[in-house]
């Protein structure tokens, strides 16, 4: 793919970074291929992840191609930009048309990135996971590589404000590649779950003591944080999407 675009955002990056004191803990990056398809499964964590997920590939010499929601397609800045970088589009109402795009990239040797999750876990722990991250890899013969980001939360994420200050630490964890025959995605998708469910677990405890205190909000309630259970993330999950069909319901009336 021509890339004109990615590598002065990938520059501009790596300098914000530079700019803000960040500080990374990469590990297991050698998982990721220097060539073929691979497909990167992410957690999420904050609205920032797919910036630092590609990092995961970057020492491979990678260009991520990630998956992301249409709203940000549709933003007068953020639509070229993305499409730009090649991303993909993705209808959460009708994800056919997507899954292809994964599909046909992979198989022309591209780098993808999901979010098995779907959307951001107030919880900081791994939510329920859909079948797609599986089902794409598995159709499109790929390995599965998990990826764990850690500390992104700190700087931008639902229900807190944006903190850019300097000195944070990014912890970016790659996980061994996943090779699925797609035979029973339910039961490979329990697996990747527990896979990146174990990595949190090692990145947290890795992760610098003095940047996470007990009561810490970005740190999961069974971690001695103050963030919300899973249990308590589901609801708070609940109430947005009735409020945002509210919305929805109400501007469709209005039109």
């Amino acid at each position: 793919m021509l890339d004109l675009t990615y590598p002065p955002i990938i520059l501009a990056a790596k300098t914000g970074f530079r700019l803000l004191g960040q500080r990374f803990d990469l590990t297991g990056t050698e998982h990721v291929p220097r060539k073929g398809g691979v497909l990167l499964a992410v957690n999420h964590v904050g609205y920032l992840d797919f910036i630092y997920g590609g990092l995961a590939a970057n020492p491979s010499g990678r260009k991520v191609r990630f998956m992301a929601k249409r709203e940000i397609f549709q933003n007068a800045v953020g639509g070229p930009v993305m499409r730009s970088m090649h991303h993909i589009e993705v209808d959460r109402g009708e994800g056919l048309a997507s899954f292809r795009t994964a599909v046909d990239y992979l198989k022309r040797g591209e780098a993808v990135g999901i979010f098995p999750e779907a959307t951001i876990s107030r919880s900081f722990e791994i939510k329920d996971i859909k079948t797609g991250a599986v089902r794409i890899a598995a159709e499109a013969d790929v390995p599965l590589v998990p990826v764990i980001l850690w500390g992104t939360q700190r700087i931008f994420t639902k229900d807190h404000d944006r903190d850019f200050s300097r000195g944070k630490t990014i912890a970016i964890r790659v996980g061994e590649p996943l090779r699925l025959s797609g035979a029973d995605p339910v039961a490979e998708t329990a697996e990747l779950r527990a896979r990146m469910s174990t990595m949190l677990e090692e990145t947290i405890a890795a992760y610098p003591a003095a940047e996470q205190p007990p009561g810490s909000w970005w740190l999961p309630a069974r971690f001695g944080g103050s963030a919300p259970t899973p249990e308590e993330a589901a609801r708070l999950d609940a109430e947005e999407q009735r409020r945002r069909a509210e919305a929805r319901r109400a501007k469709a009336a209005d039109s």
